[in-house]
C-alpha cells in the first residue's frame, strides 16, 4: 500500500520533494529496499504533528500530509489542494467530494460542512448536516484526508494542545477550528479509498484491478 501511495504522489508536478515520515522500523527497512526517501520520526498521536517533526528538520515553506492509507490518491487531487494556498488564498487546505446518503453512515467515513468560500465549519464522523426535514437539497460531503500547511500553519497548530472537539471525534483538524484558524475546503470530483477496514482493502485491490490494463 506504501509503495502505491508514494507512486501516485510522485506523479504531482508541483511536489518538489516525497518523503515517508514514520517511526516504524518495519516501514523504514521497506523504504530502504525499495529505494523510497525516508524520515525516522518520533511516537506522534496525529500525522499534523509527524509533519510537523519533519519541518523541523527540512526548510520548505508549504507541507502537504498525504496519508499511507490512501492507495487511490491522484496528482490532480495534490493540484486541487495547492491550488488556493499557490495563490495565496488560505494557509491551510483539504479536499472533499459528494457523498452518498448510505456511505454517509459509516464513522470511518468523515463528513464536511463548508460555508461561504469553501471554509470548513465542521467535521464529523457522523452525517452532517442532520436533515431534520428529509430534504436531500443539501448534500452530505466526504472529507478527503490529505492537508496542505503553510509552514506559519503548522508551527501554530503543533504549539496547541488538543482540543475537546478534536478528543470527541479523533480528528485533528478540529483543533484548528476550534482555535479560529481558517481550513479551505476545495471540491474535487475523484474519490478515494482510505483503507480502514478489509472491505476497504478489497476495494482498493479492486481498483488497482481495474485500472491495469489487460493483454
Amino acid at each position: 500500500m506504501l509503495d502505491w501511495v508514494y507512486e501516485r504522489a510522485r506523479r504531482s508536478p508541483l511536489l518538489t520533494e516525497l518523503v515517508v515520515a514514520t517511526d516504524s522500523e518495519r516501514i523504514l527497512g521497506h523504504c530502504a529496499r525499495r529505494g523510497i526517501p525516508s524520515i525516522r520520526t518520533g511516537n506522534h498521536a496525529c500525522g499534523s504533528d509527524r509533519i510537523h517533526e519533519v519541518l523541523l528538520r527540512t526548510d520548505g515553506d508549504i507541507y502537504v500530509n498525504i496519508q499511507a492509507d490512501e492507495p487511490t490518491v491522484r496528482a490532480e487531487h495534490i493540484e486541487c489542494l495547492l491550488g488556493p494556498i499557490l495563490a495565496g488564498k488560505g494557509d491551510v487546505t483539504t479536499l472533499k467530494t459528494v457523498l452518498d446518503d448510505a456511505a454517509a453512515q459509516d464513522p470511518n467515513c468523515v463528513k464536511v460542512v463548508t460555508g461561504a468560500g469553501g471554509r470548513a465549519l465542521y467535521f464529523s464522523r457522523l452525517p452532517v448536516p442532520y436533515r431534520r426535514d428529509g430534504t436531500r437539497t443539501c448534500p452530505y460531503y466526504k472529507h478527503l484526508g490529505l492537508y496542505a500547511y503553510r509552514r506559519s500553519a503548522l508551527e501554530r497548530f503543533h504549539r496547541l494542545p488538543p482540543s475537546p472537539l478534536e478528543q470527541a471525534e479523533k480528528l485533528e483538524q478540529l483543533r484548528l477550528l476550534e482555535n479560529g484558524i481558517d481550513i479551505l475546503v476545495q471540491e474535487t470530483p475523484y474519490d478515494t479509498v482510505g483503507v480502514d477496514t478489509e472491505e476497504d482493502l478489497r476495494r482498493a485491490v479492486a481498483f488497482f484491478a481495474a485500472e491495469t490494463p489487460r493483454c
